[in-house]
């Protein structure tokens, strides 16, 4: 990365961004308000993809909209309630003229009404439910259009009369567009950079720099929604990445600059600096968090792709705003900036590694302590993932002022908890003579509360029914019945009629989908850790470094799924118990992954820095963790701070990934950086940079450091190593 004149890349970016500032500034600028205001011209068109190849719900899907095509769309639940009973006259001609311009309304293709079935009433006759089909999935039908529908039919309400609403577009309707959880993340963040350098100017930097990184990505992919499937929950998981990612980057190289004026170098050669040391390492960084996203692909699950994209894109925006913008920034209010750094470093001296430097001696003295006791941690968080069930949430999640919500529990409570998630059976080669045979066999399962009757599709070999469980669609006892029926009870019934049976459903589908990332998960693994660990041995020369690297990751990743598991899944700290949303691991892996490698190369970029300069393995570990333990474990809180306004989110899914990320951060961070991987260094010593010769002729050469600035320690390396070897 070095020119012949011993100029290098980052160097000239550096040197054109500080002639150019004006220039780059306003093109920043220009992106930014052309691409946001393109994107509120088109509007979004985001789809949520949730097919999954080879699998039987995925095959019922197919075989559905193959053969009944007006059945295949998604549905709404018009709930309504009355203490005094449904079956007054003039309560059923409220109802029925509320139904009827419910059926004139866009993309309603039929309504059913609760009258034309027995099953749609209770018992007790005071609840009953309409279903609306829709012409499109849930997410393909505009907002609008399912706004429409809700209030339609909600000023029927009244008079004793209530009217809830519920289904996937309902839910997709009502959620909030969010805000208040970024809003909150980036004060917080703001708060704690002014603590760090004291003052608010140089604070709002790093904040500027990730705003128009992520702004102008969102925008992009608001635009790409229309050309791609991109899905709904997209937006939302690509802010709270690239504004973690994005202070992070800028913050790291502001304080190797801060570090470099208070070296004594003035202005542009700090900014120079900076750029050309932790410049480096925040492309590394970006690069292996892009690596881990694209690992999604190996999944080969539709549904993830496009979110896999969009983050990845969010990530080398901000990585390319760190390295352009912020210099440009720093050109303009550079002046400003400097007298206050050195105002503050004043007041609370020059040397803030003084207490690392004091934390890496001890745990050179004393390794194998904090090594054990914070593996011993991380492996027992991670005991709880064993136990994890994966799943998707319902109105049952949802807040309890919500009309999908109290249209979840009225129906609960009027015909059972299995019918607000009711399996789908699917019969292909089946007999009309079987109808009761089908039936009978469906209803004597155990775990079953309910079944409808068979009904035949025209022109075609297919019967369907609908399976009510007893238990709720969250329950671990549903899941078992999806078991027992695939694996039980439904082959023996096509052995007996001749047919061939699949089973569909919200529950059928989160199964399918935790057998499909299951058995792809190897690959899954094989791609990430091993990409990421071959750009390591190639950065630092050695072979243990990123095999401690992998190891260490895998167990901070499994630590912070644990605590979710132990959140979300078990209830813990009142937080209703369900599965953990069945996106959610995958998608931490891979930005965890991701991030850890970013504070992984920080470190022992410096720790590596140091080794070729003295030749000291000890002294190496020391130093290291000195210059970067203060910047580390602030860019964590603020990731920390970040990601952790997301559980505030009213989403149960970005509540997960908050809490999530903002765990295992603090863990990598906190734990691992500072305490483990100082003792594993210490342990190691010299062998810790050890690598074949034949590997070492074969790897390329990426290097994190500038050669010549090495070179010019040589003369006290050698008397360092002739001293280490007296």
């Amino acid at each position: 990365m070095t020119s012949p004149t011993g100029t290098s890349r980052l160097q000239r970016l550096a040197g054109w961004s500080q002639r150019h500032h004006w220039l780059a500034l306003v093109v920043w600028v220009l992106v930014l308000v052309g691409v946001t205001a393109a994107s509120q011209a088109v509007g979004s068109d985001y789809h949520d993809d949730h097919t999954l190849p080879g699998t039987e719900s995925q095959e019922l899907n197919d075989l559905m909209e193959e053969n009944a095509p007006e059945q295949s769309g998604d549905s709404i639940q018009i709930v309504v309630h009355d203490e005094a009973g449904l079956a007054d006259d003039a309560t059923q001609d409220r109802i029925a003229s509320m139904l009827d311009e419910v059926r004139t309304l866009p993309h309603v293709v039929g309504v059913t009404s609760p009258y034309e079935s027995q099953q749609a009433l209770s018992a007790d006759g005071t609840i009953g439910y309409a279903t609306v089909a829709l012409d499109a999935g849930a997410t393909d039908v505009p907002t609008e259009a399912v706004t429409d529908i809700i209030d339609t039919a909600q000023a029927a309400g009244g008079d004793g009369l209530q009217v809830e609403l519920t289904g996937d577009a309902v839910r997709g309707a009502e959620e909030s567009e969010g805000g208040a959880a970024e809003g909150a993340g980036m004060l917080a963040a703001l708060v704690i950079l002014v603590f760090m350098f004291g003052s608010f100017l140089a604070a709002t930097l790093p904040v500027i720099t990730a705003v128009f990184a992520v702004g102008s990505t969102l925008g992009v992919v608001i635009l790409a929604s229309n050309l791609t499937t991109i899905a709904s929950y997209t937006p939302p998981l690509m802010m709270l990445v690239g504004l973690g990612v994005g202070i992070d980057y800028a913050l790291l190289i502001f304080a190797r600059y801060r570090t470099e004026l208070l070296r004594g170098a003035d202005r542009g050669q700090a900014v120079r600096m900076a750029l050309d040391t932790a410049g480096r390492s925040v492309i590394f960084a970006g690069v292996t968090v892009v690596i881990a996203l694209m690992g999604l692909f190996a999944l080969g699950l539709g549904s993830l792709q496009g979110v896999a994209l969009a983050v990845a894109l969010t990530v080398l925006v901000t990585m390319a705003a760190s390295l352009t913008l912020l210099p440009c920034l720093l050109t303009v209010f550079g002046r400003r900036i400097e007298r206050r750094v050195i105002k503050h470093a004043e007041r609370t001296g020059k040397d803030e590694g003084h207490r690392w430097r004091r934390l890496a001696e001890a745990v050179a003295r004393r390794p194998w302590a904090p090594l054990t006791a914070a593996v011993v941690a991380l492996a027992a968080l991670s005991i709880p993932v064993l136990d994890m069930r994966l799943g998707f949430a319902d109105a049952g999640n949802d807040p309890e002022s919500s009309t999908s919500r109290q249209a979840y529990d009225l129906l609960a409570e009027g015909f059972g908890p299995g019918v607000n998630g009711p399996l789908f059976v699917l019969g292909q080669g089946v007999d009309e003579q079987n109808d009761d045979a089908v039936r009978q066999a469906l209803a004597s399962t155990p775990g079953v509360a309910g079944v409808t009757p068979v009904q035949h599709i025209p022109d075609s070999e297919l019967a369907t029914t609908m399976v009510f469980p007893a238990s709720a669609p969250q329950d671990e006892e549903t899941s078992e019945l999806v078991t027992e029926l695939r694996e039980d009870v439904l082959p023996t019934l096509a052995e007996q009629t001749g047919g061939r049976y699949l089973v569909g459903g919200s529950t059928a589908a989160a199964e399918d989908f935790s057998t499909a990332v299951s058995d792809r998960m190897p690959l899954f693994l094989l791609v990430v850790v091993g990409l990421s660990s071959l750009l390591l041995m190639a950065v630092f020369r050695s072979v243990l470094i990123p095999l401690k690297a992998a190891i260490l990751n895998l167990l901070t990743i499994g630590a912070a799924l644990g605590v979710v598991t132990m959140v979300f899944g078990e209830g813990m700290f009142g937080v209703p118990a369900g599965p953990v949303e069945a996106f959610v691991p995958v998608m931490i892996f891979a930005i965890v992954f991701g991030l850890s490698m970013d504070y992984e190369v920080f470190l022992v970029s410096r720790m590596h820095e140091e080794w070729r300069r003295s030749g000291d393995a000890l002294r190496a570990m020391r130093e290291g963790l000195a210059t970067t333990g203060g910047v580390i474990t602030a860019a964590a809180f603020i990731m920390i701070v970040v990601f952790g306004a997301f559980v505030l989110s009213p989403d149960r899914m970005l509540q997960q990934f908050g809490l999530g990320l903002a765990v295992a951060v603090f863990l990598d961070a906190i734990v691992v950086r500072c305490l483990v991987v100082p003792a594993v260094m210490r342990v190691m010593g010299e062998r810790a940079w050890w690598l074949p010769r034949w590997l070492d002729r074969i790897l390329p050469r990426i290097p994190l450091e500038r050669d010549d600035v090495v070179a010019a320690s040589a003369p006290a390396t050698r008397e360092l190593r002739e001293e280490n070897a007296r």
